[in-house]
Order: C-alpha cells, then structure tokens, then sequence
C-alpha cells in the first residue's frame, strides 16, 4: 500500500462487489471490489452482515485470487 495507507481506514461505502463462481452459486461466493489503487475487499455474498476483509493486490496474489476471475484488473 503506498504511503502505508490503512487498508481499514478506506471508505467501502460506495464499492462496486462482484461475483466469482465457480459454479452455480446456490450457496454464495466471493465477491471482490477494488476500493483503492492498490487495494481490495474481499467478502462472502452469504453473510453480507459481516465486513469484508480488505488486502493490498500483492496480498490477493499470495493467497492466490486474481482479481481477473472476477472481471476485475489488477
């Protein structure tokens, strides 16, 4: 993140979630919003009550999730 900006700190209020499925979706997915230039949210459309978790695109790669299965670039 530059400037060591607080990925929590970022306003998510207006942020556009999309949908990755790896199937038919009956019982939820990830969605995924890009909420700043180097970060993103990362939640679950089956509990939408809870907030999503927010990481830098370098932490999305470690983990493995590519923005671009969303119909997102990174």
């Amino acid at each position: 993140m530059q400037n060591g900006t607080n990925l929590y700190a970022l306003d998510i209020s207006a942020a556009s979630f999309t949908k990755a499925c790896g199937g038919p979706c009956t019982e939820g997915c990830v969605t995924l919003a890009r909420i700043g230039e180097d970060a993103w949210a990362l939640g679950d459309s089956k509990r939408p009550d809870v907030a999503p978790l927010r990481f830098t695109t370098e932490e999305l790669a470690v983990a493995g999730i590519d923005p671009a299965r969303f119909g997102l670039g990174a």
